[in-house]
C-alpha cells in the first residue's frame, strides 16, 4: 500500500483544461470525502513574501485530507518551514493555450455570452476586436514577451528571475518538475493525465476517467470551449514560436517526461495521430512522438521516494 498524501496542491496554470479539471474535482471531493480547497482569487499568480507566509499557512491549516487548487505559481512551502505538498498540474502546447487565452479574454465562453463583459469589463472595443495577426505583426505588449512568458513561472516560482525568459528561469522550472511535482501533464493527452492520476492518487482520482467519460459532464466540459477563436496566420505563427522558444523548449521536456511515466508504468492508451507539424513550426530535438526506452526502475519505490519529498 502506498503512502497516502494528505495535502495535494494543483497551481493550475491558465487555459490548459483546469476548469475541466476543477469541475471532476468537485463531484469527486464529495464522492471521496477529501476537502477541496478552491480559491476566487484569478488574477494573481505572483506573491510578496508575506503573501507566500500567509497563503502557506491557510493551505497548511486546511482540513486533510485537502487538495487546494487556485492559478498560482509555484510555492515552496519548506522554505516557510511548511510541509511540502504533492504537486500536480497540466500544460499543454504554449501557442494553443496563447490563442485560447486571447480570444477567451475577448469572448468568453459558451456558459454565457456575456462572460467575456465580466472579466475584462474596461476592454475598449478596438482592443477586444483586434485582429490576432496585428497583434502579433506589429509586436503589440500582448502578443510579446514578458507576458507570452506563461507557463515556466508556475514551475520556476516566485523569485523575480522567474518572471524573466531565458535559462535560469527554466532550468529552475525543470529542476522542481522533477524534485516537487508528482505529475505534470499534457493536455493534448488528458485522458492519459487522468488514468495516471487515479493509478498515482486513488483517494482523490479513483473513477475519474469514467466521471469524465459521461455523457452529462462531458456536455458541462464543452460549455467552457473558448468561443470565436481563430487561427493566425503561419507567418505569425512563426513569430510567436521564435518568441516562446524557452516555453516550447519545457513543453517539449514536459512531454518527453510524461511519455516516459506512461512508458514505466505500462499505459497502453490510443492516442490519435498528431496533425503533420506545419513546415513554419521548427522541430526541437527535445521532443519525441513515441516514448523512448528508460532504465528500470522499481515503480512503487518511485511513487514512495515523491511522497516523501
Amino acid at each position: 500500500v502506498l503512502p497516502f498524501p494528505s495535502q495535494v496542491v494543483y497551481n493550475r496554470v491558465g487555459k490548459c483544461g483546469s476548469r475541466t479539471v476543477v469541475l471532476l474535482l468537485r463531484i469527486l471531493s464529495e464522492k471521496h470525502g477529501f476537502n477541496l480547497v478552491t480559491s476566487d482569487i484569478h488574477n494573481k499568480t505572483r506573491l510578496t513574501k508575506n503573501e507566500q507566509m500567509e497563503l502557506i499557512k491557510n493551505i497548511s491549516t486546511a482540513e486533510q485530507p485537502y487538495l487546494f487548487t487556485r492559478h498560482v505559481h509555484f510555492l515552496n512551502f519548506s522554505r516557510f518551514g511548511g510541509d511540502q505538498p504533492v504537486y500536480i498540474n497540466i500544460i499543454r502546447d504554449p501557442v494553443n493555450r496563447f490563442l485560447s487565452n486571447y480570444f477567451f479574454r475577448r469572448f468568453g465562453d459558451w456558459r454565457g455570452e456575456q462572460n467575456h463583459m465580466i472579466r475584462t469589463p474596461s476592454m475598449r472595443q478596438e482592443e477586444r476586436y483586434l485582429d490576432i495577426n496585428v497583434c502579433i505583426l506589429e509586436n503589440y505588449p500582448e502578443c510579446s514577451n514578458p507576458r507570452l512568458f506563461y507557463i515556466i513561472p508556475y514551475f520556476c516560482g516566485q523569485h523575480p528571475r522567474c518572471r524573466e525568459p531565458g535559462e535560469w528561469a527554466l532550468e529552475r522550472a525543470k529542476l522542481n518538475v522533477n524534485e516537487n511535482f508528482l505529475l505534470v501533464g499534457i493536455l493534448e493527452e488528458l485522458e492519459d493525465v487522468l488514468l495516471l492520476l487515479e493509478r498515482f492518487l486513488p483517494h482523490y482520482f479513483k473513477d475519474v476517467l469514467s466521471i469524465y467519460k459521461n455523457p452529462e459532464h462531458r456536455k458541462l466540459g464543452n460549455l467552457t470551449v473558448t468561443v470565436k477563436k481563430t487561427v493566425p496566420s503561419p507567418e505569425a505563427i512563426q513569430i510567436l514560436y521564435q518568441r516562446m522558444r524557452y516555453e516550447y523548449e519545457f513543453y517539449y521536456y514536459v512531454k518527453e517526461q510524461f511519455h516516459l511515466l506512461k512508458r514505466k508504468f505500462g499505459l497502453k492508451s490510443h492516442i490519435r495521430k498528431p496533425r503533420p507539424r506545419p513546415e513554419f513550426f521548427i522541430p526541437s530535438p527535445l521532443e519525441t512522438e513515441e516514448p523512448i526506452d528508460d532504465e528500470e526502475e522499481d515503480d512503487e519505490k518511485w511513487l514512495e521516494d515523491i511522497y516523501k519529498r
